[in-house]
């Protein structure tokens, strides 16, 4: 649904800077979001050594899907490698910390919830830009 609302405003917006927004852009941030599944998931945890994703790089929302289509098919190895083993610690040397110690669900806690706050920022810069987001993700009963 986010993608839809994306694919509705004007690709100006999708990549104009809106001050006070860590990222600047709404593209700028999915492609934030993509480099963090990009270093705890496919690097840390499976072991690749993945380039990340440059923003300038990526001038549409098709473009972005498929960058998201292709996080979706670590996040199904990621689940498939660990998905019985939740609590096992994975270690793995980072260049600039050393060597780092995570657990499958904190490092999937962690790409989730990274994920959801950023999703805030995306629909509050919609709106700031004059492009009112419909609801994305409630539940009604």
């Amino acid at each position: 649904m986010l993608f839809d609302f994306f694919e509705s405003i004007p690709v100006a917006d999708y990549t104009k800077e809106v001050v006070h927004f860590g990222m600047g852009s709404i593209r700028n941030t999915q492609a934030h979001i993509i480099n963090c599944y990009l270093h705890w998931i496919a690097n840390f945890a499976l072991q690749r050594a993945l380039p990340y994703l440059q923003s300038e790089k990526v001038s549409s929302i098709d473009q972005m899907k498929i960058e998201f289509k292709n996080i979706d098919q670590y996040m199904d190895e990621f689940i498939k490698t660990y998905g019985d083993d939740v609590n096992s610690p994975i270690i793995h040397v980072l260049d600039k910390k050393g060597e780092v110690s995570s657990t499958p669900l904190i490092l999937f806690t962690h790409v989730i919830t990274h994920e959801f706050h950023h999703k805030g920022q995306m629909v509050s810069m919609g709106r700031i830009l004059g492009n009112p987001p419909p609801d994305t993700d409630l539940l009604r009963v």
